[in-house]
């Protein structure tokens, strides 16, 4: 190509680039049409708010009614129940809970437990126990429950077939409000040292000797002035914090006790805490001490956790306990609330150590004695003396049980 062609070629390419810009511009310039507006680039903002308007429309995205319920029903998901179990001794417990590990009450739960066959929440608590079961390896399986998701694989279990004398983990799912029982039926402990009392019983303050001094009180006192307590110069407290009850067997929290145990340790006071026991074998001694241990957590006691052994009125479900076994349910007590980290006792009247105890096998244990008599004439080892139930103390508007600790 010769050079005048070229140059030719060259202002051909030119002019048409300069053509194709014009064009750009001429098609993109802004009109000057009386009521147009102008579109600047400069101004983002602007144009984002423009096209950003139609979210400031609440019904833009209102979907269509029909529609909207078949989304809800076709996402919504239906509660999901779980099983947890466990064995103390040739036993199973079960229980159904809902997704924040409540036991869930009111559905007749059935549950499959193979090879030993199936098992119905009979009273609706969410609770199922399965007792006299051979050792061995056992499967749960939760039947259908309409309007629940249930565990889809079955739960493996172990039954043990030797009882430890440990904390039960899950103890506070078996233990009861006392307005979801009648105590009437079920609180019906006697004291048996009233029946021994004599005419020199003491119902004031001891005075002049090197004892502490101080009370044991349940739901029975009602509503107790602690810091009026203190000031009449009692220095330690035994406090009950439940009992099994003696006609239908359940662990009943005594409706006091988080309200005493608070305000005498607020005041000042010592405290340690008792159990009227109504437990007929000592896997129910495991379960009681299991209870009061868990209630006794956040709090620091001075003084053993006290399984207190007396009779129901003698149509309790243990009055008929023979000394062996009332003995063994005593020792695995203290020997479960030992394994928490606290001192076991016991308490009892002379008549009980001497006749309804093997009391010779008990004396590693703290001995809290009922006498109501001047001078006790119970010859065995004893560190705490409930030596009156006729007390008078400032701040209870009842009577109340008086007690001496040598220490």
């Amino acid at each position: 190509m010769d050079k005048h062609v070229r140059n030719l070629t060259i202002l051909a390419v030119v002019s048409v680039l300069l053509l194709a810009v014009l064009l750009v511009w001429y098609s993109n310039r802004p009109e000057d049409k009386p009521g147009s507006q102008t579109v600047s680039v400069q101004k983002p903002v602007q144009d984002e708010a423009s096209y950003r308007a139609f979210l400031q429309d609440e019904f833009f995205f209102d979907p269509d009614p029909a529609q909207s319920v078949t989304v809800s029903e076709s996402t919504a998901r239906a509660p999901r129940l779980y099983l947890s179990a466990s064995s103390m001794m040739k036993d199973i417990r079960i229980q159904i809970q809902d997704e924040n590990g409540e036991a869930v009450k009111g559905i007749p739960f059935y549950v499959s437990v193979a090879p030993a066959g199936e098992y119905k929440d009979l009273d609706q608590d969410g609770l199922i126990y399965v007792p006299d079961i051979k050792p061995g390896e056992y499967f749960l399986t939760l039947g259908a429950v309409d309007g629940y998701e249930i565990p889809t694989e079955p739960m493996r279990v172990n039954v043990k077939d030797q009882l430890e004398y440990t904390v039960i983990d899950d103890i506070m799912f078996y233990v009861y409000a006392e307005s979801e029982v009648d105590p009437a039926v079920d609180d019906t402990a006697e004291q048996e040292a009233s029946e021994d009392a004599d005419e020199t019983e003491v119902t004031g303050r001891w005075e002049g000797t090197d004892a502490a001094f101080g009370i044991d009180v349940s739901k029975y006192q009602k509503e107790i002035d602690w810091q009026k307590v203190a000031a009449a110069g009692v220095e330690f407290a035994i406090i009950r914090c439940g009992y099994r009850g003696s006609s239908t067997g359940k662990l009943v929290v005594d409706p006091y006790f988080e309200k005493n145990i608070k305000g005498a340790t607020e005041a000042g006071i010592e405290v340690g805490v008792y159990f009227f026991t109504q437990a007929v074998s000592e896997v129910e001694a495991v379960e009681e001490a299991s209870m009061a241990a868990e209630l006794c957590r956040e709090y620091h006691l001075d003084y053993p956790i006290f399984i207190d052994v007396e009779g129901a009125g003698g149509n309790g479900r243990a009055d008929g306990l023979d000394r062996h076994t009332r003995t063994a349910v005593v020792k695995a007590f203290c020997e479960t609330a030992k394994s928490a980290g606290y001192h076991g006792g016991v308490y009892s009247g002379r008549y009980w150590f001497y006749n309804n105890l093997n009391d010779e096998e008990l004396q590693e244990y703290t001995h809290w004695l009922a006498e109501y008599r001047a001078n006790p004439l119970f010859t065995g080892n004893f560190r705490i003396w409930q030596y009156t139930s006729s007390g008078t103390i400032d701040g209870i508007s009842t009577r109340v049980d008086l007690d001496r600790i040598w220490k």
